[in-house]
Formats: structure tokens, sequence, C-alpha cells
């Protein structure tokens, strides 16, 4: 009975290794088992990235403060408004690897000010304050050539056309950051399909929280 107990635990092990994930192999800390790295092209170049391997890495003292003024600072929903898919760091990363291949995909930081310089941007992504995309601070023409010329939108008459439009991936600073919600609330106001807009809720606190690579802005 006990050698048939031992042959039994032996095989069973043996059916558990088969079907686990195999681990990504060169790397101590790995984005999922069996990811170490992503490569993105952000400005022409290519970038690799990956989570840092100091497992001793802090995260920085931006984005350690717990309590920030409230408002502006409040902690934003899960869901922005019907259709709106919230999404994580590994849709992002999908999201960022298609981008450089798919031209319908645009992945947008919506931060004003010198937090991009600060913290850096998640490799992929484009630069556009979300002022840019806002009536009270940006004039009507202005926002058009955004939606014509970056967005694929078009104009019919008085009317927006969104059938070619791009799909939207909007970051800001992290779940207490208002400035990436302001943009896609304002752009479902304008009339922008819902399903071609995408938010990364966590932003770049999130981001650095999980170690993951961060470039500095020209």
């Amino acid at each position: 009975m006990k050698i048939r107990n031992t042959v039994l635990s032996m095989l069973l092990l043996s059916l558990a290794t088969l079907n686990a994930p195999a681990l990504a192999a060169g790397t101590d800390v790995n984005i999922t088992q069996s990811l170490a790295a992503v490569e993105v092209m952000h400005q022409g170049k290519k970038v690799r990235i990956e989570r840092v391997q100091d497992t001793e890495n802090m995260l920085d003292p931006d984005f350690s403060l717990t309590s920030r003024p409230c408002p502006p600072f409040c902690i934003q929903p899960m869901t922005l408004g019907p259709g709106v898919e919230t999404i994580g760091e590994l849709e992002m990363l999908d999201y960022l690897k298609k981008s450089g291949k798919d031209a319908s995909i645009l992945v947008i930081d919506s931060r004003d000010g010198d937090w991009p310089q600060r913290s850096g941007v998640i490799p992929g992504s484009v630069q556009l304050p979300w002022q840019e995309l806002h009536p009270a601070h940006n004039e009507l023409d202005k926002i058009a050539d955004i939606l014509i010329f970056r967005f694929g939108a078009a104009r019919q008459g008085g009317l927006w056309n969104f059938e070619n439009a791009k799909t939207l991936v909007l970051y800001c600073n992290g779940p207490w950051c208002g400035q990436s919600p302001t943009n896609i609330k304002q752009l479902m106001a304008m009339g922008y399909p819902a399903h071609k807009l995408k938010w990364y809720r966590g932003g770049v606190q999130d981001w650095k929280m999980l170690g993951l690579t961060t470039v500095t802005p020209k």
C-alpha cells in the first residue's frame, strides 16, 4: 500500500508540473509567471518594459502620499461611464504593444505641469495635457484640430463622425487623479464612442508601484 501511495504521489506531482505555466527566463522579477518583459515603440525607438529587478526598490516619494486635498485629488470611481472600459497593467501592455503597429490605437498621458518630467511617462504613450481637450482651457478650433488630425475623427456639416476615430487609452497619476477622467468625460460629451475610450485607472502610481519601466520625456 505504501509503495502504491508513493507512486500515486509522484504521478500527481508530474501532472502538476506539466500543467504549471512556464517561468520566464533571465529575470527574478517578472511581469507575469511566463512574461519577463515587453518591447514597445516610443518616439521611434524600441523600449523594453520590465519590472525593477531590485527587490528592495521603493516607491517614489511623489507617489507615497496617502492623503491629498480633495477636491481636486478625489478618489475616482471604477467606471467612468457606460461602455468605457477600465483596464489594468496587463491590458495596458497589450495596448502599448499594439499601438506601435496599429495606427488606430493611441495611448495618451493626460498629465500637465512637470509631472511627466518628475516621474517619467509610460513608454509608448504620447503627451497631451488634459487642458488641450477642455473648452474652458483651449479654443474650440484647436480642440477640433486635435480630434481630426490626431484622433482621426471627421467633420460632416455641424456633426462629428467618429467611425474611423482611434481607440484612445488614457491615463494620469492614479486613482486620485482627475485629469484623464475629465478628458474621457469631455470626449463622451462630444460624442466620442464609449467603446473607443479605455481608462487605465491605476495610472503612473500603480505602474511605478509594480516597478514597471518609465522614460523621461524629451
